[in-house]
């Protein structure tokens, strides 16, 4: 992934570019991320907020997905039956889906947006929700955010910038590691520094331009243009912050770095890899906002009793034979996400768990790979300090916008938005514990 403040060389002083390299600045962090924790013995830390969004590109069985009974007193089904050990630190939903989302593969453009008609061709993407999130709070950490991904892309990707286009995912375990712990070269941080002084000089035209155009507006658009400047010493200030970065140490961490599977087949060990790459950033407190893009469609997954490619199973025509080898891969993705959610759980933060600080979004954007349906979407919510532990299910015709559910996790995160996309208010339900 390349780095949010690289430089971009020929592009032009517009209004709309500058913008657009304002949006990236705007996530990086604050001077008050640099400040050292509390000493042994002062007043206790408040856990930090964090946000990791998992979608798999499949589609997944409905019945081994969803409990049959609503409520607490559910029987786990096939596939929650992996996340047993974890079953009061979560909830599953049915009835969720986006408004104007139909079109199959293509609506994991998307998932985490919930912009309307991604199937047209005039579509304009909006912002993700981590991206929101992030403009707002990834100045708490050295990496705004992270997004993740496994296989690649299909039709789309999961983090969208405020300007509707796709942040690429790191592929790569042992890239990852390498962004989290491995101290940049002299060389390196040089480079970085000149980025930065760069784009200060930049900020600095800008300034200066601005000014002198000032002097020629009426008192309307004088209005407008001190509000823009108001941005603008906005980025400046983050910018040195992001200067100051590059003389602090990186964090330590007592495990070796991973090596990378080339092997795509082993779908299932390369999405594991990189779920421990995503531990190991919530841990050290290098990121609080992750997106993890899962795609097994085009690939045989290695897993006992699949012989298929996985997008050719998904198109079952409710063949058993296609059925059971496509649970198979689906069952195996989900021992990895109750792996992930019992290593979050197992990491003490002073008296809570990573997870309870942690909401932890997992879904699809179809919920049946056969017809490519995208209603009724398999969902489910871990962590966050809600009050967990049943299966909430709405409407399964007139579905409930799943916005509700991503507006209620960015009031977990402490960002009072009265709105997110198509969202009509938080998900009824969904309490906090």
């Amino acid at each position: 992934m390349k780095n949010p403040i690289s430089s971009r060389q020929g592009r032009g002083l517009s209004r709309r570019n500058f913008l657009r390299e304002g949006s990236a600045l705007l996530t990086l962090p604050f001077l008050e991320a640099l400040a050292p924790r509390p000493a042994c013995g002062g007043p206790a830390a408040i856990p930090p907020k964090r946000m990791v969004c998992i979608m798999t590109n499949t589609g997944l069985i409905a019945e081994n997905f969803f409990p049959k009974q609503t409520g607490f007193k559910y029987e786990p089904s096939r596939y929650l039956a992996h996340l047993e050990p974890v079953r009061g630190r979560y909830s599953v939903m049915s009835g969720l889906s986006h408004p104007d989302n139909s079109g199959g593969h293509v609506v994991e453009k998307s998932f985490l947006t919930g912009a309307r008609f991604p199937s047209s061709t005039v579509f304009k993407n909006s912002i993700s929700v981590d991206q929101l999130a992030a403009e707002s709070l990834g100045h708490h950490a050295r990496f705004p955010y992270l997004a993740l991904g496994v296989n690649g892309q299909h039709d789309g990707l999961l983090s969208v910038s405020r300007d509707g286009v796709f942040i690429p995912p790191d592929l790569s375990p042992s890239t990852v590691y390498r962004k989290l712990f491995t101290p940049d070269t002299p060389e390196e941080s040089q480079q970085r520094i000149r980025e930065i002084s760069q784009r200060a000089r930049t900020l600095d035209f800008v300034n200066e331009k601005a000014r002198r155009l000032s002097k020629q507006l009426g008192a309307e658009d004088r209005a407008r243009l001190d509000q823009y400047l108001t941005s603008v010493r906005d980025l400046e200030q983050r910018l040195e912050q992001v200067r100051l970065w590059q003389h602090r140490e990186k964090p330590q961490t007592g495990v070796q770095p991973p090596q990378d599977i080339q092997d795509a087949t082993q779908d299932t060990d390369r999405a594991r890899l990189m779920y421990d790459m995503a531990l190991l950033a919530l841990q050290s407190d290098s990121t609080r906002i992750i997106t993890l893009y899962l795609n097994p469609l085009e690939v045989t997954v290695k897993t006992p009793g699949v012989s298929d490619r996985t997008h050719t199973l998904t198109h079952h025509g409710n063949e058993p034979e296609k059925l059971e080898q496509l649970a198979r891969v689906e069952e195996a993705g989900m021992k990895n996400l109750g792996r992930f959610l019992q290593q979050l759980a197992a990491v003490n933060e002073g008296g809570a768990s990573l997870l309870d600080d942690t909401a932890v979004l997992f879904g699809s954007n179809m919920s049946n790979g056969n017809n490519h349906s995208n209603v009724n979407l398999p969902v489910l919510l871990a962590g966050g300090r809600f009050r967990h532990g049943r299966h909430l299910q709405f409407d399964l015709k007139n579905n409930t916008p799943l916005c509700n559910l991503y507006l209620s996790m960015l009031q977990h995160m402490g960002l009072e938005h009265p709105v997110f996309s198509t969202s009509t208010g938080t998900l009824t339900g969904l309490e906090i514990a």
